[in-house]
């Protein structure tokens, strides 16, 4: 359907426009569609195709916000690797950490993990001028990435936004946009995203998720109280103790079709009357301002008559009273009261609300101090959030048994530290993907002082620190949920052709000829071209691998629960016809990749009638 078949209104109703907005809630301000915005969208900044636009609608605008717009939709120019040896039960675990440049490592992801993450957070930097944010470039990302990663000169990957830039809050948005468009894609439908920041972006942070996700699918803004103590700054009018989390379902009735989550219970119980079915708290029966009920008469056990109107009608009174569960106040003089029990408020679970105190979440103090007894020094991390508060966004997100929770701005490691601690705790199975950029740590810290270098090291420790913790009075190590591998964004193990202008006839023949003859980079290893063919097709990253030998070629097998193929890797310079005639009697229905020139014409054929053959 073309946008000019879509602008006729006969063509326009309802079931459309919500699929639209489903698709592409960018495109709606104030509940309009923005043709030139879901222009963008499709094709890509195409000017051709939609001569106009609405002139007026509600929205952020800001100066670089088409770039950062389009920097969602560059392919990935690079791939991960896995590193043996840096992580813990690597070769059983699916949770992940990956190090790299988190805009790249998305774009990467986008196909085998569309749709599959039942949680995200992130905890991205707050813009207060004096912290770092992303130098994004729209050319060459990963190599460019490589080429920074390790330098400690003015052309870092990371850059300070002081408030005296004239593009203070559009450097931060052109940051942020398009990290959140691309986290989006990878939420399930009844999935949850939290995005954890301060009072420097918390409006123009919620604007532009509104323009992401849609404001019908906003869930609320809790208000974390950080700090347990009460400031004392005299150059401030107001002293801060809290920040801020965005909650943002994908789809706001999917999410709570699958079952809104439930908190540990806060309430204080007590049972000063020996009460035999428990500890207790209780609530009023008389009815609030402003609410109805039944009324009718109550006499308290010392005489008094009370006439009001109450939660329940008489009979429903009468029963709770002769189950014991009703309660008169100031020692038998006072209104009634109804009691409610710790082991029911257990099973139910509590429904959270917009403010979280630091007694229930966790507190700044808190997570740092947690940091110290597991590093065993002060400050290895500056303001890590507290594991409390991660597993407590687990619990209303109500992920669950192999649900995965991904974090792209992982810093110190807080939310896969929690995603295990929870597991331990209730004995399911959560998996965690972690992203960090390797930012280089301070030469005057104590983490540079201790031997970390970068940040992503640090992850990586606390990791394994707290996995330590958690087994510490257990002999076996190998629970698989209590652990993660390592992977590195790296270059592409494909050649690309880089076509000079001053190349001669003899240049791009030769060219043509390394192409023909190895399609891949002289330092590329197999098992590395599996993994970045599988991530292409759709495989997520705990997809089961093996190779066989068959005759004279190696054949590599990528198999996994949720893809519906089996993926065939043979990179040989030549398939020999008995691995064909194998591959043709038993593996129907799947995908072959393989060089170009190791096929003939008829294998070609042969192979393409049972599967789908794919040549590089």
């Amino acid at each position: 359907m073309s946008i000019e078949e879509l602008k006729r209104p006969e063509r326009i109703d309802e079931d459309r426009i919500e699929k639209l907005k489903e698709l592409f809630p960018e495109a709606f301000g104030d509940g309009k569609l923005n043709l030139q915005v879901l222009k963008e969208e499709i094709e890509g900044m195409d000017d051709d195709l939609v001569e106009d636009s609405l002139e007026e609608f509600f929205g952020l605008q800001w100066v670089g916000k088409r770039e950062a717009r389009k920097l969602a939709y560059i392919p990935p120019q690079g791939t991960v690797r896995f590193i043996e040896g840096e992580g813990f039960n690597e070769n059983k675990t699916k949770n992940t950490l990956i190090s790299g440049d988190n805009l790249e490592v998305l774009r990467i992801l986008q196909k085998s993990y569309m749709n599959k993450i039942k949680m995200i957070y992130i905890d991205p930097p707050y813009n207060t001028g004096n912290d770092f944010i992303y130098q994004d470039d729209y050319k060459e990302p990963t190599e460019r990435y490589l080429q920074k990663t390790g330098q400690a000169d003015d052309e870092g990957l990371l850059t300070t936004n002081p408030k005296a830039d004239g593009r203070y809050h559009a450097n931060w948005l052109n940051m942020m946009y398009p990290r959140l468009k691309l986290a989006r894609n990878l939420l399930r439908d009844d999935g949850v995203m939290f995005v954890s920041i301060d009072d420097h972006e918390l409006h123009n942070l919620r604007i532009i998720l509104d323009e992401i996700f849609g404001e019908e699918n906003f869930e609320g803004i809790i208000t974390w109280r950080r700090r347990h103590n009460q400031p004392n700054d005299k150059t401030k009018m107001i002293g801060k103790v809290s920040e801020y989390i965005l909650a943002y379902a994908k789809n706001s009735t999917k999410y709570k079709e699958s079952g809104i989550g439930k908190i540990d219970i806060t309430a204080e119980f007590s049972n000063p009357d020996n009460d035999p079915k428990g500890d207790w708290a209780s609530k009023p029966w008389k009815v609030g301002s402003g609410q109805s009920g039944s009324r009718y008469k109550i006499t308290s056990p010392t005489g008094v008559i009370f006439e009001e109107e109450w939660m329940g009608d008489k009979d429903t009174f009468q029963e709770f009273l002769k189950e014991g569960r009703i309660y008169f106040t100031r020692n038998g003089d006072g209104l009634p009261r109804k009691k409610y029990y710790r082991f029911e408020r257990e099973d139910e679970g509590q429904c959270a609300t917009n403010w979280w105190h630091h007694e229930y979440f966790g507190h700044n103090q808190g997570a740092n101090q947690q940091l110290t007894r597991l590093f065993g020094r002060k400050n290895v991390f500056s303001n890590p959030k507290p594991t409390k508060l991660i597993k407590n966004l687990l619990k209303i997100a109500n992920v669950k048994d192999e649900d995965l929770v991904l974090d792209f701005f992982a810093g110190s490691g807080t939310t896969g530290h929690a995603v295990m601690e929870l597991n331990k705790e209730d004995l399911q199975k959560r998996n965690f993907i972690l992203i960090q950029i390797p930012e280089k740590t301070q030469e005057n810290s104590k983490a540079f002082e201790l031997g970390y270098t970068d940040i992503i090291s640090i992850t990586k420790d606390r990791l394994k620190k707290s996995i330590d913790s958690l087994n510490e009075n257990e002999k076996n190590n190998t629970d698989p949920y209590l652990g993660f591998k390592v992977l590195e964004l790296r270059r592409t193990n494909i050649n690309k052709w880089e076509n000079a202008i001053t190349d001669s006839i003899t240049d791009i023949e030769s060219k043509l000829d390394l192409f023909t003859t190895n399609p891949f980079t002289a330092d590329s290893v197999d098992l590395d071209i599996v993994t970045e063919l599988m991530l292409l097709k759709g495989f997520p990253l705990d997809s089961k691998i093996k190779n066989e030998e068959f005759g004279n070629n190696i054949i590599w097998f990528v198999q996994h629960e949720d893809v519906p193929f089996t993926l065939i890797v043979c990179l040989d310079e030549k398939l020999y016809d008995k691995s064909a005639n194998f591959l043709v009697s038993n593996f129907e229905d799947s995908m072959l990749i393989c060089p170009d020139a190791s096929l003939t014409n008829k294998q070609k054929i042969v192979l393409s009638e049972v599967m789908n053959v794919k040549t590089i």
